[in-house]
């Protein structure tokens, strides 16, 4: 049975997933539950604006992914692992709840939503980072086990810069740009081996290929899926692929893109508040 406990120290909270791993989380508002899952190399601090909007109205669970922030790593990573952290936020929470994802978190959000049938009750996926053309290069198969073999060697902030320039395709001007901002790329650094984990989870969805219908097809929870505008082409096709594999309504938010969910959540709230007005009447 899931255990709740509260941090001495902050607001924070702690419930404990199947392998023993300790899951730390913020909790705020009243009302049905809404789970945040935040995107790669990002702990709780990047969803507390969307979760301070979304307070109104609903139980807003705001947690740190394992490997992240205040939660524990087994270190022995798989999706189902993660997928069991969420189920504990769920069913120390009431039992279901709508989750709320970004990028590799949407991915997850799906995951789970697939894993959890009985108590994840709607998903809002903002851009999951799906390559489906040649709007721009796929992420080697490899990349991962690269990774890793950094992060080993002690070489976590070379991790990060690899995973910024491959997997999210940053260009060199921005990742010099990240590193000048000293307090922020130490946190990225602190989560290095979780660069691993996004990448495993994104694999198989980035080759530049059709989506298969097999990942998520005990998927039964209704699904909004969202995209920026201003986000980059691969970004808007390869979302509007996926969301037509899954048989899931597929929103153009005008003037956002990939970090408005961080940035300016304000703009997404119009299109949250409705689908959780449906999912969770």
């Amino acid at each position: 049975m899931t255990k709740t406990n509260t941090s001495p120290t902050t607001s924070l909270h702690q419930v404990t997933s199947a392998d023993g791993t300790r899951i730390s989380f913020e909790r705020s508002g009243h009302g049905p539950t809404v789970v945040l899952v935040a995107q790669a190399l990002s702990d709780l601090r990047d969803n507390h604006r969307l979760g301070a909007l979304l307070a109104d109205g609903y139980r807003v669970v705001n947690y740190d992914r394992r490997g992240r922030g205040n939660s524990g790593d087994a270190g022995s990573w798989e999706i189902a692992r993660e997928v069991e952290d969420i189920e504990a936020l769920v069913d120390a929470h009431g039992g279901t709840a709508v989750l709320f994802g970004a990028s590799s978190g949407a991915v997850l959000a799906l995951d789970a939503a697939a894993g959890l049938p009985e108590k994840v009750v709607g998903v809002i996926a903002y851009e999951p980072p799906v390559i489906v053309d040649d709007q721009r290069a796929p992420v080697p198969r490899d990349l991962a086990a690269r990774l890793d073999a950094l992060v080993r060697d002690g070489l976590a902030s070379e991790a990060v810069r690899e995973f910024n320039r491959v997997a999210l395709g940053a260009p060199a001007l921005m990742i010099w740009a990240m590193q000048a901002m000293i307090g922020p790329w130490r946190a990225m650094v602190k989560m290095a081996q979780t660069t691993v984990y996004d990448t495993r989870l994104c694999m198989g969805l980035q080759d530049g290929e059709p989506l298969s219908t097999d990942r998520w097809k005990a998927l039964r929870a209704p699904v909004l899926v969202l995209v920026g505008s201003k986000s980059e082409p691969f970004l808007q096709s390869g979302t509007r692929e996926l969301a037509s594999l899954i048989g899931a309504d597929c929103s153009t938010i005008n003037g956002a893109h990939h970090a408005t969910p961080m940035m300016k959540p304000a703009a997404l709230i119009p299109w949250v508040r409705s689908f959780l007005t449906t999912a969770h009447p």
